[in-house]
């Protein structure tokens, strides 16, 4: 199948990054029902759900490209692409953090705009430190 004249796409792929998606996407949704947001308020939630995510992103990469011997070809688009793909939420980030700019509340978006991203490349890097470590022992 060929998608707006590109290369040929495998609808294998396809399917296992809408699976991880949506599984992703739920699971997002089930921890904002948990930790709703207040109006003006840090949305922890979606900050929590970003910096796991990045943190899960790191350890995949490094068990995927460096520890895997053979991973199977699908597992990088199911679980990076999909799930966790559909988990993480920069979209939300960047509305959550209008709404409080709308709200007045300009250091709390501030510190939001900030602290998820610092929280999320260093929670990537450390993904990747610890899990490179652990592979070593």
């Amino acid at each position: 199948m060929r998608l707006l004249g590109k290369e040929p796409v495998d609808l294998r792929v396809l399917a296992v990054i809408a699976a991880g998606g949506a599984a992703g996407a739920l699971t997002r949704f089930a921890v904002d029902g948990l930790l709703p947001a207040s109006p003006g308020a840090f949305p922890w939630a979606t900050f929590g759900v970003n910096v796991a995510g990045c943190a899960l992103i790191g350890v995949l990469m490094v068990v995927v490209t460096e520890v895997a011997v053979r991973p199977h070809r699908l597992a990088r688009p199911f679980l990076g692409v999909g799930v966790l793909g559909g988990f993480t939420t920069f979209s939300t980030y960047a509305v959550q953090a209008h709404g409080l700019l709308t709200a007045g509340a300009t250091a709390t978006a501030a510190a939001y705009l900030a602290g998820t991203a610092v929280a999320a490349v260093a929670a990537t890097w450390a993904g990747m430190r610890v899990t490179r470590a652990l592979a070593r022992r």
